[in-house]
């Protein structure tokens, strides 16, 4: 069954979204927590909204944000432990909801047994082969000295992400997101994909890629997408300058991923500013998800977009946190203030439901403009939907719709 064809994902991340501490450390002593089963009083509020999976971003024991992993097979003690997971993972199931989980297998803490046996047995040690290195010392991801790399071309090192990804997929999660899957390449990750997708066939597996050739990373690792980000640019940067050109250019290439596979589209996510602060004219934040919903791929929301959350990734200490806010502890606790915006994305999320097709849609444009464009949507069987934006100042016939200034509409 191919359930991704009918996945809208909730992207949270759990650290922050619980209010964790800062640091393992700061624990003190005190224990494990049992945060996890805070996410399970949202998934209802998943629901309500439209969408059927929960993205989470790092959940296994690391010395501070997640992404500097100290053991990959314990839930970190801030969150909870095993049983609290798995009864996350079956509360979802039991909804329908399926889970997929932020592998950081490109590199781990500086404090991880495989780094420390590492630095002390050296480069050419058999430990020191589960690094990378220059020359004496090791190498670390963006400069960051607590994230050692891990050298990914190594058969004892695949055999081990191996064994961490099926491990959990054996209790009951359904994909993969591959954190910095950019950095050692797409030919490294093909025996690992390989022996992970002989095993569990229907695990959804995404790369996080940046920049570059999408389908080649694709074609060389075996994933069954990849981070869209040069859309999600297009989208924010295109509306903000009044200049579709850049949208339509953007539509394009992604048409051609499409023919080979589904990218995961986003206006939002926790590595970069949140889509309200994003967006200048907040009138054009409706645009922004309509393109989202509207266009082929896997679509994700990234928690709290939704809500009209705002925030602003900074280049420095900390500087994801205005991005990765605490939650309250259910939906009750949020402000009335994001009720319009969250109107317009279930809105929106009803829509993509009632057009299942849209997930493989082919694309064509028209009417382009600096500030127009109609989005020809079509379905392998027939199924059309067309897409109109305007961006001016007043309003504008497009694709034979009136659509008002600074607005969208649809029609099928």
């Amino acid at each position: 069954m191919d359930w991704v064809a009918s996945a809208i994902w909730w992207h949270c991340f759990p650290l922050r979204f619980v209010g964790a501490e800062d640091r393992l450390d700061d624990l003190h002593g005190e224990g494990q927590q049992h945060r996890l089963p805070r996410l399970t009083s949202w998934l209802d509020y998943l629901i309500e909204l439209g969408c059927n999976g929960l993205l989470l971003g790092p959940v296994f024991a690391a010395t501070s944000h997640g992404y500097d992993t100290l053991d990959y097979f314990r839930i970190d003690p801030r969150l909870g432990d095993d049983a609290d997971f798995d009864d996350l993972v079956e509360a979802a199931r039991d909804r329908g909801i399926r889970t997929c989980l932020d592998g950081v297998f490109n590199h781990v803490s500086r404090d991880h047994p495989i780094v420390r046996r590492a630095l002390a047995g050296g480069p050419a040690s058999e430990d020191g082969r589960w690094l990378r290195w220059q020359g004496e010392y090791p190498l670390c991801f963006e400069g960051n000295l607590d994230l050692v790399d891990l050298n990914l071309d190594e058969p004892v090192v695949q055999d081990y992400v191996v064994d961490v990804m099926t491990h959990w997929l054996g209790r009951g999660v359904d994909g993969w997101r591959l954190d910095a899957a950019f950095a050692p390449g797409a030919a490294a990750w093909r025996p690992i994909v390989e022996r992970v997708k002989a095993r569990h066939p229907d695990a959804w597996l995404v790369g996080e890629v940046l920049q570059g050739d999408y389908l080649e990373f694709v074609e060389g690792s075996g994933v069954d997408s990849v981070t869209q980000y040069e859309l999600w640019k297009a989208i924010w940067s295109s509306l903000n300058d009044r200049n579709l050109y850049e949208l339509e250019w953007a539509l394009q290439r992604h048409a051609m991923f499409c023919q080979a596979f589904r990218p995961q589209t986003f206006v939002g996510n926790h590595d970069v500013t949140r889509i309200a602060t994003k967006i200048d004219d907040a009138r054009h934040l409706p645009l922004a998800v309509a393109l989202l919903m509207a266009l082929p791929g896997v679509p994700t929301v990234y928690a709290g977009d939704e809500q009209a959350f705002t925030g602003e990734k900074l280049d420095q200490p900390h500087g994801d946190d205005a991005v990765r806010p605490p939650f309250p502890p259910d939906p009750s606790g949020l402000s009335p203030l994001g009720r319009g915006t969250h109107e317009t994305y279930a809105g929106l999320v009803a829509l993509r439901r009632r057009h299942p097709w849209l997930v493989d849609a082919a694309i064509s444009t028209s009417e382009l403009s600096n500030a127009t464009l109609a989005i020809h949507l079509n379905g392998g069987s027939g199924e059309q939907l067309t897409l109109a934006l305007n961006v001016s100042d007043e309003a504008r016939t497009v694709s034979g719709m009136s659509v008002p200034a600074h607005g969208f509409q649809h029609r099928p």
